[in-house]
């Protein structure tokens, strides 16, 4: 019979190869168990979910290139490539008013809707699109997402509601010079939807509606005079080309958030879920996109590109705010409660939450 030596050396090789193959052995042992799925099988942690994520803004915009980009880039990092997205920019899916039912449908798992965009579906949610001065929307969205938390929930409860906001300040953009309620009689001006119409109705001007996209060659050949809505539009449709003259007041903006279907939120596992919450609950706030600063640097380019900015003089800007305290902010109240809806209490709790964060609402009655 053949006899075989063993070294020593190869001894403690075979030992210690031993050992790891123990040692691996327990920890598959003590690993915790896969997060069950849908149908309650085990989904093992290797597997990739594809969240399609979809918006009515335009891919070459600020909120695409600084805000959803580098969102979702993030949701792929946090989760490890268990998460993979698939962003639909532009309208891609449907137009902007469509976009909660998109996601609600599960045409989309995730996306940007704008509830203002359909009135009286969202009469609550309203209250985010009052003629106050939002600086940035990582400020809107920490008010958005309190006063989601105090009252507006009740009105979301076939999706997911991520975050909510009211964008940032409105300005009154022009294709000639305003300085008083005067010049503003019978202009006919782009209106988001919303609070915005009442208000543009309130200072004497004709509401127009029609999609962003038109608005330059309207504006350009003097259908519309102007259009109310925040600096990053106006500047991603390159307005500042046709309309050089802003009026500063406080005209709020529209009410709009992050949403997700329900079923594909309720498919994701625990884990992918606090994922999820964390990084969408303030996208503004995580990536710098839209932020204060951010809409500073938007203001100074358009400043740059020749648009003139003008600051009303108080006599005059209490003339605009008393106008949007009687026929806007009373009357929307008014209207609220006559559905039986907490009109009142939820503009209340709005204040509150704007006085927290420093954010000035000039229309507020005063004597409530």
């Amino acid at each position: 019979m053949r006899r075989y030596t063993v070294r020593k050396e190869d001894l403690l090789k075979i030992a210690a190869s031993v050992v790891l193959i123990l040692l691996a052995l327990a920890a598959g042992g003590c690993a915790s168990n896969p997060v069950p799925g849908p149908d309650g099988a085990a989904a093992p942690e290797t597997e990739t979910i594809e969240i399609k994520f979809s918006t009515w803004h335009v891919p070459a915009g600020a909120e695409c290139t600084d805000v959803w980009d580098p969102m979702l880039k993030e949701l792929e990092a946090r989760s490890r490539g268990r998460i993979s997205t698939t962003a639909y920019y532009g309208g891609a899916l449907g137009a902007g008013e469509e976009h909660y039912d998109i996601v609600a449908d599960g045409l989309s798992d995730m996306g940007y809707f704008t509830a203002s965009w359909t009135p009286g579906r969202f009469p609550l949610s309203d209250v985010l699109s009052m003629p106050v001065f939002v600086g940035g929307k990582d400020v809107a969205v920490d008010i958005g997402n309190a006063m989601y938390e105090h009252i507006l929930h009740r009105e979301y409860p076939d999706v997911k509601v991520l975050n909510l906001n009211g964008c940032v300040q409105s300005y009154f953009w022009t294709t000639k010079p305003v300085r008083t309620l005067e010049d503003v009689k019978g202009l006919r001006m782009r209106s988001p939807g919303g609070l915005q119409t009442y208000m543009i109705e309130a200072l004497g001007a004709e509401p127009v509606f029609m999609p962003l996209g038109d608005v330059y060659l309207s504006m350009e050949t003097g259908v519309i005079d102007g259009i109310v809505t925040c600096p990053q539009l106006f500047y991603a449709f390159n307005l500042h080309e046709v309309a050089d003259h802003a009026v500063v007041a406080s005209f709020g903006c529209v009410a709009e958030g992050v949403i997700m279907n329900q079923d594909s939120w309720e498919k994701m596992p625990e884990d992918l879920k606090n994922i999820i919450e964390e990084v969408t609950a303030n996208p503004f706030e995580l990536t710098g996109g839209l932020s204060v600063e951010a809409i500073d640097d938007i203001m100074k380019k358009l400043a740059d590109a020749g648009v003139e900015f003008y600051e009303l003089p108080p006599e005059e800007a209490d003339r605009w705010n008393t106008l949007f305290t009687e026929e806007v902010v009373k009357k929307w109240v008014e209207q609220m409660e006559a559905k039986g809806l907490p009109g009142k209490e939820t503009l209340q709790l709005y204040k509150f939450e704007l006085d927290k964060h420093g954010v000035a609402f000039p229309a507020y009655p005063a004597d409530w």
